[in-house]
């Protein structure tokens, strides 16, 4: 037997075992250089986009150089028409309206967030104490309130002036802006600190962001370092103490999105959950062609439970899907039972330095693709939407014939926490939903890491899901 020449029981293994496969290794050089060339687009988006109103303002832009136009409830619609919706400047839907009958092919959806974890600034929060000026912060989202100290930070936001101006404030990303930082206490005097558990090395009422150092010049005043921070918003915003009131703001990372690797195979940043998805959803629906009708919604507030005005519990985003039905008298009802949606969140990837929280049989790994949880929730599922397995495998079957590499996964073992997505919302409106998203390590850190071939993967998933 020739030594190349396969055994039965190879052919047998190969024919039946599945196994998962690094995109990197299967990828041609061509579509290795597409991987990285499209990372870099993301991570010009990343930079741009660290808040949902960037985000929201940076999707709307690229709609409009692709020929997009705004859309309001009521507007007439036709077969062909390309639009945006904006809500409250904190959200966005964007869709094309297809040729297929909706009644019988319904929509296809990828729902995705724009926020992320962070510090937000409080309503009253410009203080002096120790010749230091702070801003009293409630931190926004699941984190680890320690990884927020001792980094460089960034100030982004808007404050609606007492005369009804809105401002917006963007400070820390720019060569030469000064950038703002959580204190941490030193070492040497931390004994009591480090001997508490993780979740109380730093309070929630301790993370009180250091904006300024630099006394006013009149000894006739007090408070000397807070004067000079007002004297500064006043001079560039026009801002005065009261505006607080009436502002968004919050600290961010002030780092930029950079390659990770000798390899570069690996993009470190802040907001990775979710924009890592957000931005395959909306370059895929800016890209691709479809008979279908095909709507990307990328919401607020899914890290505090998809609530408000702005989160996908709004009934705004059903009334957009209504009034597209609508506008070609279709029964709402039977369009939303014939669509189908991609509910695209992230999941955790496996991590060997902390291997006993993961079931690696059922955990997505890094450069595997892009990653389908047929449920999330914790413990018994808690929580969830639960994909079917016909709807499911109507999705694989369109990744195999597109060649979209992808993978299963849970996040982390049956008992070792969970995590919810947005899914659930959507399901609940008799829409056909699963959750598929980029494998993240470090989630909800400061400095979050996907992999260049992930995110391809996930463009290419959507890809195939709007064709």
């Amino acid at each position: 037997m020739a030594e190349t020449e396969k055994t039965m029981g190879q052919k047998k293994q190969e024919q039946l075992s599945y196994k998962r496969t690094n995109y990197f290794e299967t990828a041609s050089a061509a579509e290795r250089k597409e991987m990285y060339d499209y990372a870099e687009g993301y991570k010009a988006f990343l930079d741009a986009a660290k808040t949902e109103r960037e985000a929201c303002d940076y999707c709307v832009k690229a709609a409009q150089e692709k020929g997009f136009t705004e859309y309001r409830l009521g507007d007439r619609l036709a077969v062909g028409d390309k639009k945006y919706f904006i809500n409250r400047g904190k959200s966005v839907v964007l869709f094309r309206v297809g040729s297929k009958n909706l009644e019988e092919d319904g929509v296809r959806i990828i729902a995705s967030h724009i926020d992320a974890p962070r510090v937000d600034i409080k309503q009253n929060p410009l203080y002096e104490d120790g010749n230091l000026a702070f801003l009293k912060t409630h931190y926004y989202g699941g984190i680890k309130k320690y990884q927020w100290t001792a980094i460089p930070l960034a100030l982004h936001g808007a404050v609606v002036l007492k005369d009804g101006r809105k401002v917006e404030i963007r400070v820390g990303e720019e060569p030469g802006d000064p950038v703002f930082c959580i204190t941490d206490i030193l070492p040497h005097l931390g004994r009591e600190q480090m001997a508490g558990p993780a979740n109380k090395l730093i309070e929630g009422e301790q993370l009180n962001v250091l904006v300024g150092g630099l006394p006013y010049d009149d000894k006739e005043v007090n408070d000397k370092v807070k004067l000079t921070v007002l004297s500064i918003l006043n001079d560039k915003y026009g801002m005065c103490e009261e505006d607080f009131l009436s502002a968004e703001l919050c600290a961010v990372p002030a780092f930029p999105a950079r390659d990770v690797g000798f390899d570069g195979a690996l993009i470190g940043a802040y907001g990775h959950d979710d924009r890592v998805c957000s931005y395959p959803a909306l370059t895929a629906l800016l890209d691709g062609e479809s008979e279908h009708t095909v709507l990307a919604m990328l919401v607020d507030k899914e890290e505090i439970g998809s609530e408000g005005t702005t989160g996908l519990q709004c009934k705004v985003y059903e009334d957009i899907i209504e009034e597209i039905a609508l506008a070609f008298g279709a029964n709402f009802r039977k369009v939303k039972a014939a669509s189908k949606c991609l509910s695209s969140d992230v999941t955790a990837a496996y991590d060997p330095n902390f291997p006993s929280v993961f079931e690696k049989m059922n955990t997505a790994f890094i450069s595997c693709g892009t990653a389908m949880c047929k449920f999330t929730g914790a413990g018994g599922k808690s929580g969830s939407n639960d994909a079917s397995a016909e709807f499911i495998g109507e999705i694989r079957k369109a990744f195999a014939e597109n060649g979209v590499v992808w993978q299963t996964a849970e996040l982390g073992k049956v008992d070792a926490g969970g995590g919810g997505t947005v899914a659930k919302y959507v399901a609940k409106l008799n829409i056909d939903t699963v959750d598929l998203g980029v494998p993240v390590l470090s989630m909800h850190a400061p400095w979050e890491l996907i992999s260049k071939a992930d995110l391809y993967s996930n463009y290419k998933a959507f890809l195939a899901f709007m064709k």
